[in-house]
This record gives structure tokens, sequence and C-alpha cells, in this order.
């Protein structure tokens, strides 16, 4: 099954600094505030979480430069956090600045 794509809209809260995997690979670990009035079973809900995601080589680069505080839509896929974890983060693919 390759169905695992992922959209939200929000502002970057937090922005960690750019660092390398022992491969050289860029990465920037960040996470993102979402607040938003969805429908659930025909019922408006006020919706608000934060979602860490990462990003890595040239989209790390790009989040890098980023000011937290900036508004953006981010598209990507979900992902365990590490091998043992079982918290998901968002692996950022696209960033659009909103």
């Amino acid at each position: 099954m390759n169905c695992n794509q992922t959209v939200i809209c929000g502002k970057l809260v937090d922005i960690g600094g750019l660092r390398y995997t022992p491969a050289g690979v860029a990465v920037a670990d960040l996470r993102i505030s979402h607040v938003s009035r969805q429908i659930e079973a025909g019922k408006p809900r006020q919706v608000e979480c934060e979602i860490p995601a990462v990003a890595l080589a040239q989209m790390a680069e790009t989040i890098a430069g980023i000011t937290p505080g900036t508004m953006v839509k981010l598209a990507g896929f979900l992902a365990k956090k590490s091998r043992m974890s079982l918290q998901l983060v968002l692996h950022v693919n696209k960033i659009d600045f909103i």
C-alpha cells in the first residue's frame, strides 16, 4: 500500500538548527502549529494541534532559513520518529508560504 500523504497549514513554531547525518545529509527538525474549524459528524469543531516534522537535504536547508512564526503549507508523509518509537513525524517534501 502506498497511500501515505499529509498536507497541513499552520505556523512554524520551532525550527531546530541545521544538522548533518554521518553520511552528510542535511536535517532540520521543526514543529508546526495548526488551528482550524472542521466539521465532524455534521457539527463544527475547533481543532488545535502541534505536529513534529523533519526535512532532509535541500528541503532542510530551505526550512533552516525560515523565521519561526511564518505561515506555511507543508506536504509530505508520516513515519515513525525512530525505529523503536511509535510517535509519528511528518517528513516534509514540499513547502508553500501562505
